[in-house]
């Protein structure tokens, strides 16, 4: 008989092999012991990286979707604004500080698809993330102040043909699609303008607003103030009129062709649990679905741009080799 004490280590696993043991008799898989965390999901708040300053239109359509997701998901959606890199900096910050747990997600704007192109980056988009839903696009324009000079965005194109390194536009960014599609448009024009980037929307309609830039290329975060009469809209850059400015044309129906929505969704850093990665996807459908975010997004003149994460996930790695041809035939590619 065996008379020497049991230390707290094996006793600790005895109790483990007992644990293991009457799973098992009951028909449960050790495994799903450690998928307990992931059905327990979420336990606590979900913190949404918004790569833009506050006031945007993304901005202003992100937060009315979390608060709706957060019903569904059962635990508040805490955003978090972390502007700069284009539209980057959030979700690559996320991507290699944030552990894979659910509890750090972010909008995952296409400058993400593009920016390795254009410089070194120590994150890649496909590798280094987990793909959830995407969820729309955006209704791209350029926009001036009311007294400006420029009546038509032919007014604007002639002006830079005239006075050469003298007409400029605000951006969200070095490699945003505000400021690609600019570029394609001066490609084909064959004329030059100056381009100034800025953190987000925000502050690049304070610029404009305050007459530091001659114009802003983009997403609808201008539509109250060309409402408002504040600011006149010269060219929209989707494939149809917008319903809301049906007056303004396209830049395909002024001969160039150009055409940008700049699809966007949600995503984690790499490695999440397909358990939570479910869970995080459907509580934003069924928010995308409600009534108020039909609102939300008719305001800012945008269209529903549902994909399942596998379905997003496949489009990225399509988008990131179509768009490397792009930033090659712009010169704007890494050397």
């Amino acid at each position: 008989m065996n008379n020497t004490p049991s230390t707290p280590l094996s006793s600790r696993r005895a109790l483990l092999l007992a644990a293991v043991t009457a799973t098992a008799a009951a028909g449960v898989a050790p495994w799903s012991v450690a998928n307990a965390q992931a059905q327990a999901y979420p336990s606590r708040p979900v913190t949404l990286i918004i790569p833009w300053p506050a006031g945007g239109s993304t901005d202003r359509h992100l937060r009315t979707l979390a608060e709706l997701a957060s019903k569904h998901l059962g635990q508040p959606i805490v955003i978090e604004n972390k502007p700069g890199a284009g539209g980057t900096l959030g979700p690559s910050t996320m991507a290699q500080t944030a552990k894979p747990d659910g509890y750090t997600i972010a909008q995952f704007p296409l400058g993400m698809l593009r920016m390795p192109h254009m410089q070194k980056t120590n994150w890649n988009p496909l590798t280094d993330f987990s793909y959830i839903i995407g969820v729309s696009g955006y209704t791209f324009g350029l926009t001036v102040k009311a007294d400006s000079p420029y009546k038509t965005f032919k007014d604007y194109v002639e002006a830079a043909r005239k006075q050469p390194g003298t007409i400029n536009y605000g951006s969200t960014g070095t490699g945003s699609s505000p400021h690609l599609l600019m570029e394609e448009v001066a490609d084909n024009a064959k004329v030059q303008f100056i381009h100034v980037p800025f953190k987000g929307n925000a502050d690049l309609q304070s610029a404009l607003l305050g007459g530091h830039v001659m114009a802003q290329s983009d997403a609808t975060g201008w539509d109250k103030f060309v409402d408002s009469g504040e600011m006149r809209l010269l060219v929209t850059f989707g494939e149809q009129r917008t319903k809301r400015w049906p007056d303004v044309p396209t830049a395909q129906d002024l001969g160039y062709n150009v055409v940008s929505t700049s699809p966007y969704g949600l995503v984690g850093p790499k490695g999440m649990d397909p358990a939570i990665m479910k869970t995080l996807h459907d509580a934003f459908k069924k928010a995308m679905d409600e009534p108020k975010h039909q609102e939300v997004l008719a305001q800012l003149n945008q269209a529903m741009w549902y994909r399942n994460g596998d379905e997003y996930r496949q489009w990225a790695a399509t988008t990131y080799a179509k768009d490397k041809t792009l930033i090659e035939r712009l010169g704007l590619a890494a050397k």
